[in-house]
Parts: C-alpha cells; sequence; structure tokens
C-alpha cells in the first residue's frame, strides 16, 4: 500500500507538475540572465580557482566538489541507464538539453543563496532555500516545509536509493553471500559519520578530495568503453538524433516517451532547481554572490 501511494505521488509530481515548473523556471531564468551559461561560461571556469579570503573558510571548488558529489552519482549512472532503457535513444538528447535550459536554474538558485547567507559564530557561512524563501519570500511556514522535505529527501530518499543500488552492485560478484548488504551498509554509516560528524569544514575538505578523483575516474572510464567500441560512436548518435525527433512516437506514449524520459532524467542527475546544491554553495566565501552562482 505504502508502495502505491509513493508511486501516485511520484507519477503525479514528476509527470505534471515539477516537470513543468522546473522547465518554466529554466527557459524564464535563461531568457532574463540573457543566456548566461553560454554568455559567460568562460568566466565562470576562471571564478572556480578563486581562494577565500578569510583563511580556513570554505572555498568556491570545495562548495562545488560538495553539491557535485551529490549530482555525479546514482542519477548520472542507474538514472540515465534507465532513461534510456525506458525512453531509447533520443532520450539522451532530451537529457543535453536540459543540462543547458537548467544552468540559468542553477545559477540563480545559487546566487540567491550566497545574498542570503547568515555567518555563524565561529565565522563560517550557512544558507540555502529555507533561509531565502523566509527571507525574501517572507513566508516562513513556507521555509519551514521546505526544510523538512529536503531533510527527508536526503537523509532517506536519495541516500537509501544510493546505498541500496552500490550494495545491489557488488550482488553481481562471487564473494557477495547473506551477510554482505549488512556489512556494505555498516561501513557506509561508519564513513558517513566519519564525515558528517566533522562538521561542515570535514564535509568540504573529504569531498574536496573524493569528488575530483571520482569525477576523473568516471570520464576516464566513459572515454575507455568509448574507444572501446569507437567505431559504433557515429551509429550511436544517429540513434539519439533520430529517436530524440521522432514526434509520431514522442507525443503517441508521451508519459513514457524519449522526451520525458530525457527531462525527467536530466532534472534528477544535473538537480537544477531542486533546491539542494544552494545549500553548499551558501558555505562559500567569495568576494561577489554571482561568482558562486556561475560556479554551480
Amino acid at each position: 500500500m505504502l508502495n502505491d501511494i509513493v508511486l501516485a505521488i511520484s507519477n503525479f509530481m514528476y509527470t505534471y507538475l515539477l516537470i513543468i515548473i522546473l522547465l518554466a523556471g529554466g527557459f524564464y531564468f535563461t531568457s532574463r540572465t540573457r543566456f548566461i551559461q553560454f554568455r559567460m561560461f568562460r568566466e565562470s571556469l576562471r571564478v572556480v580557482t578563486e581562494r577565500p579570503d578569510r583563511a580556513g573558510s570554505v572555498s568556491s571548488f570545495q562548495a562545488l566538489m560538495v553539491s557535485t558529489a551529490s549530482r555525479v552519482g546514482t542519477g548520472n549512472i542507474v538514472g540515465i541507464s534507465t532513461a534510456i532503457c525506458c525512453g531509447g535513444a533520443g532520450a539522451v538528447f532530451w537529457m543535453w538539453v536540459i543540462a543547458l535550459i537548467g544552468g540559468a536554474s542553477a545559477f540563480v538558485e545559487s546566487t540567491l543563496a550566497q545574498i542570503y547567507k547568515r555567518r555563524a559564530p565561529d565565522g563560517s557561512c550557512y544558507g540555502g532555500p529555507a533561509y531565502y524563501i523566509e527571507a525574501a519570500l517572507r513566508s516562513r511556514p513556507l521555509a519551514v516545509v521546505f526544510a523538512v522535505a529536503l531533510v527527508l529527501t536526503y537523509a532517506g530518499g536519495f541516500n537509501m536509493l544510493a546505498s541500496y543500488n552500490l550494495q545491489s552492485a557488488f550482488a553481481g560478484f562471487s564473494f557477495y553471500g547473506d551477510h554482505s548488504p549488512f556489512l556494505i551498509g555498516l561501513i557506509l554509516a561508519v564513513l558517513f559519520a566519519a564525515c558528517v560528524l566533522g562538521g561542515a569544514h570535514r564535509l568540504t575538505k573529504v569531498t574536496g578530495t573524493l569528488v575530483p578523483i571520482m569525477g576523473v575516474l568516471y570520464v576516464v572510464i566513459a572515454l575507455v568503453v568509448v574507444l572501446m567500441h569507437l567505431n559504433l560512436v557515429p551509429t550511436v548518435f544517429q540513434n539519439i538524433f533520430a529517436s530524440a525527433f521522432d514526434f509520431p512516437a514522442i507525443f503517441g506514449g508521451f508519459a513514457g516517451s524519449c522526451m520525458m524520459e530525457g527531462i525527467k532524467r536530466g532534472l534528477y542527475s544535473n538537480e537544477a532547481g531542486m533546491g539542494s546544491a544552494p545549500n553548499a554553495a551558501a558555505t562559500a566565501d567569495v568576494s561577489h554572490p554571482v561568482k558562486q552562482g556561475l560556479v554551480q
């Protein structure tokens, strides 16, 4: 019964409400910022290396790594493979489109987090959508609802999904046994506690070290797979564009079409507009709020 309730809510939110709101927001912000994700792309690469003025503060790069830690993971592996399986090769094209449009949403939400961030007694920064909802929209109840929803999403949904996918990946190995899920869960819990209980500074140090390594390995492995199947690359691109613009197939079964699957997974994998990345963006010590928006 619980599964049916969750699926019903998820299907409604993900097929109608969230898709329309996030897409509309992305197009609106792209228009109002005059295509900032393209116009200031070179500047975004430059400011990512800016160091904070205060010694020991979270740098722009470290804040980016915290948010990237959630962006590069389950959504980019399991989510995208699901989109291709369900929606076909054309889903990849629509994921590209959503990534480009979502850049403006990521810029706006992270810049707002910097504008309305707060400083702790020790000089560190904190903030996020809940804080600028309260300050800018002057709605504390809505801010509380958002904060509770975000805690439940990450403390429960996202982490549980990532943990499940990680341990299920081990099921294909011969050493996987009846107690393996428990052992893997225990190791994850210890590592998670070591990071989180050390506060924001330890979390940023860990992600600042691990995420670049993870990102490089992710790209290197992807390139190795591409090079091993180089003869198939032209066919792959042909299938992507042919399926992406197969309009009878798109609108014939819209809910499960390549366009809808691409939009869904694109929004999930880059998290633009979800309100998660701004919490990390707010911790950065930068000379101007827009700089962290560009970085994110």
